[in-house]
């Protein structure tokens, strides 16, 4: 083995750019998409775009993250709390912390669980589609159709032969100049009709060669689970966020509310949008953000900038970014590679070896968080940047049990940490709300709290208005989880900047976690405690989910106290590491149960469902640096997932891999990671080869299912966490290679030491190793 350092990295940027120019990584199909799981996603981080590429019909789905219904906090003016009679008034919750507390010091669980209904507030508001752009086409003959997404260049394209003339159509969607762009081009003359469709209220008129569409969102909103009185929406044009999207093309003339492209053999069309959304703690209208001349600007900004030059520069941004690393799996036979991208993952599910597929997974979740993470305060939600539906499931909102902290896991190892600070910004936003939950929900003078679920208003309560099943809705440490994601960041970048700028976050999830501990048996523990989602079985009969001491609380307290004590004392706050080193060794072990199992509950209970997705005391092991292969410790959550299995989830599959793969145990990390690539049709489709749960949908989107992109970050994680492992003291290659892949080589990828690893290897073994 060769092991080398380099000082500077320019040589190797442009030598990646150079390797991602001559190698497009492709995703490609031989026929239009029919639903969303079909169609090509774009974004710049803002705006999105998914392609589905009819011949006929050409349907472009529109995205802003920005958008969304509701309003920043309003504490007691809340209208749940004045419409629905089972909340507990604001601000008066955190006096039935202690009667929680109470019931189960007597053992008393079912109290426990109907008291904890009472320290519940509402939900999160929605996240909305902007609507869709359609390109209409007259009929014809068409052959030699392909549709493909060029991962190299951010770049949709669209092909085909209509009655033996000769189309195509490109499609990016650019962060310099902030518009989706689609250029047209035919041999025969166009004959193109473009509308614009949203199911917001909105008005849309034509005007010279432009469409201008002004909508609002509701003001509130309720998830598809939750419907006092049947209403989900409420609409009012003097609230909630406004918006205006513009589409231009020279070559079209506004007939109407439509644009009509006529006799040309070339067309480029910009979209431009922009929203009143203004931060998350000003109003959207009388707050607002200017957005209709901004909306306006950018888009004859991007016409009169012509294909050229808005190619140029989209490309140069992007390539910057996401030619950073490179991937060397292996190569797959070239006459199942030149297969249609669905029809490789039928059969990579079926079995056949195809590492160029596991490869063009990996920077498929590299490219999705590029193209959704990009707008300061606002990072990826549970569909990143894509949703057609005005109730997507779970209101596509932020999930902080899991999900939002699974999107960012490869950001700063995957060399993407300029998606990571999108989320540190989200996370500075939510320290502001979060104080004002840790006062009213548990009665904690210091510090902030996050619970289960957020939005773009940087929502803190807990959920469930009442009437939520306290597995979920009265989970409390989303903050403390996050904010891990402080110092994680600082051990991978090493800017004492960013370290000083967000440490005051940190240092207040640390806060309230040392404010809610409760001491029992001469150890700190939290009480009330849940294992988020899951169900224990009480010796008494009763299937509980309220107890004391869960380990997934005290896993996630213990990495927040030691990331803050850490931090502090970087920064010389020496009061504090003393306040929190005088704890952390008082905090309760963790156990291991009699089947050899790490412990989950307090006592050692049984699970209600023995293969839950979720495997939350395992977070000391990972995303947590807790538990070391080859303890004790790492064998009981060994033993743990061999019992979990392998059906599950897709974000759950993605979170296994890196788990097998922290653990040291490539064969199953690589067995996980196949069963993460397992096919799933699309929804709804009901045709010859129907697949169903998790899994990828055949555009590579995970498969929850329904769809929410967290697995493909876990996946794209997990093959990081196979080949380099890293702690501050030093890196570890190939700590978990399997035997499939036993040649190969990746370059580019961030370590915990601040430095960067290309690594080859050959026969298992590293051959060449280069650190800078």
């Amino acid at each position: 083995m060769r092991i080398s350092s380099i000082l500077a990295c320019g040589a190797l940027c442009l030598a990646s750019l150079s390797c991602a120019r001559k190698q497009p990584i492709l995703l490609h199909y031989d026929k239009p998409a029919t639903f969303f799981e079909e169609a090509l996603p774009l974004g710049n981080g803002k705006l999105g775009a998914l392609v589905y590429g009819g011949p006929v019909e050409d349907r472009i789905s529109l995205n802003d993250i920005t958008l969304w219904t509701g309003e920043p906090d309003r504490g007691a003016e809340h209208p749940d709390y004045k419409v629905v009679e089972t909340l507990t008034p604001w601000g008066q919750s955190a006096q039935w912390v202690g009667k929680v507390r109470e019931a189960l010091e007597q053992e008393n669980y079912e109290k426990a669980d109907e008291l904890q209904r009472h320290i519940q507030g509402h939900f999160s508001e929605t996240y909305q589609p902007l609507g869709k752009l359609l390109l209409r086409f007259p009929e014809g003959e068409i052959t030699n159709y392909q549709r493909s997404l060029n991962l190299s260049d951010a770049t949709a394209k669209v092909s085909y032969l209509r009655d033996g003339k000769g189309f195509e159509a490109q499609y990016f969607v650019s962060a310099p100049d902030s518009v989706v762009v689609v250029k047209l081009s035919s041999q025969a003359p166009l004959d193109v009709t473009v509308s614009l469709e949203s199911e917001q209220p909105h008005e849309t008129v034509g005007q010279d060669h432009s469409l201008i569409s002004d909508g609002y969102t509701a003001w509130h909103s309720y998830p598809v689970y939750y419907a006092p009185n049947g209403e989900r929406f409420a609409y009012d044009p003097e609230r909630g966020i406004h918006y205006r999207t513009v589409v231009s093309c020279e070559a079209a003339q506004a007939a109407g509310d439509v644009l009509r492209i006529v006799g040309v053999k070339e067309a480029v069309i910009v979209v431009a949008n922009q929203t009143s959304f203004n931060g998350f703690d000003k109003d959207p209208v009388k707050e607002g953000r200017e957005y209709k001349e901004s909306a306006l600007a950018n888009a004859s900004q991007a016409v009169s900038s012509g294909w050229n030059t808005l190619w140029e520069r989209h490309e140069a941004d992007y390539r910057s970014l996401f030619g950073r690393v490179s991937l060397d799996l292996g190569h797959t036979d070239p006459a199942v590679s030149a297969l249609p991208t669905d029809e490789q993952l039928k059969r990579y599910s079926d079995g056949e070896s195809n590492p160029e597929l596991e490869a063009l997974y990996f920077q498929y979740g590299r490219y999705l968080l590029l193209s959704c993470s990009r707008t300061e305060g606002v990072p990826a939600n549970l569909q990143g940047l894509w949703n057609e539906s005005l109730t997507p499931p779970w209101s596509c909102n932020y999930t902080t049990n899991i999900n939002l902290e699974e999107n960012y896991w490869p950001a700063e190892a995957a060399a993407l940490p300029e998606t990571h600070q999108v989320l540190l910004g989200f996370v500075r936003n939510l320290s502001v709300t979060g104080e004002r939950s840790a006062r009213n929900f548990y009665g904690v003078e210091e510090g902030w709290c996050e619970a289960h679920n957020s939005d773009i208003w940087a929502m803190t309560n807990p959920v469930g208005l009442g009437t939520g099943d306290p597995s979920w809705a009265n989970w409390n440490l989303g903050g403390a989880w996050l904010a891990t994601h402080i110092w994680e960041h600082w051990l991978f970048t090493r800017s004492r900047e960013d370290l000083e700028r967000d440490y005051p976050a940190l240092k207040g999830a640390a806060q309230f976690c040392l404010g809610i501990l409760v001491e029992k048996n001469g150890k700190w523990i939290t009480s009330p405690s849940t294992s988020p989602e899951n169900v224990y079985m009480y010796p008494g009969g009763y299937n509980g989910r309220t107890l004391y001491g869960a380990t997934a609380d005290l896993a996630i307290i213990r990495e927040c106290l030691s990331n803050a004590r850490e931090a502090a004392l970087e920064l010389g706050d020496t009061d504090f590491a003393a306040r929190v080193g005088d704890v952390l060794p008082k905090l309760k072990e963790y156990q291991i149960g009699e089947a050899g199992t790490l412990q989950e509950w307090y006592h050692d209970w049984p699970d209600k469902d023995p293969q839950h997705r979720h495997q939350s005391h395992l977070i000391g092991v990972y995303p947590g640096h807790q538990i070391a292969a080859g303890t004790e410790l790492a064998d009981a959550a060994h033993r743990t997932l061999e019992i979990r299995g392998f059906e599950t989830t897709g974000w759950s599959c993605g979170w296994r891999v890196n788990l097998y793969a922290r653990l040291g145990d490539g064969e199953n990390a690589y067995k996980m990671y196949r069963r993460l690539l397992r096919y799933v049709s699309p929804d709804k489709y009901q045709g010859t080869d129907y697949r169903s749960g998790g899994g990828t949908y055949p555009n590579l989107m995970d498969a929850h299912s329904p769809f929410q992109i967290d697995g493909n970050f876990g996946g794209c994680a997990g093959v990081l966490e196979m080949l380099v492992q890293s702690t501050p003291d030093g890196v570890k290659p190939l700590p978990a290679l399997p035997s499939a892949w036993p040649d190969g080589q990746i370059k580019g990828v961030r370590t915990r030491t601040g430095q960067t690893l290309d690594l080859t290897w050959k026969n298992g073994r590293v051959t060449d190793m280069k650190l800078y």
